[in-house]
């Protein structure tokens, strides 16, 4: 999995956990809707100052927004390790 995959899985899965619309993360961050659109879907590559802006609204680490689902997060999946 791509680093701009895992941004994109935890971004949404935690702004979402917060009930925040990608408007309201968008304005508290300071950030363009759109461009958290395209974070959401993997299209562009964040910055390490947006991962960190996105991170303090809503209540994270950076490196939480950037670390790699667990194996057992991923049920259904398998990696080259599991096979």
């Amino acid at each position: 999995m791509e680093i701009r995959e895992v941004l994109a899985i935890n971004l949404r899965k935690h702004r979402r956990a917060r009930g925040l619309s990608q408007e309201e993360l968008a304005h508290r961050a300071d950030i363009d809707r759109t461009y958290i659109s395209a974070l959401e879907r993997s299209v562009y590559a964040a910055g390490i100052d947006v991962v960190d802006r996105l991170a303090r609204v809503l209540g994270l680490e950076a490196a939480d927004l950037l670390r790699r689902p667990s194996s057992s997060s991923r049920r259904g999946k398998t990696t080259d390790e599991e096979t």
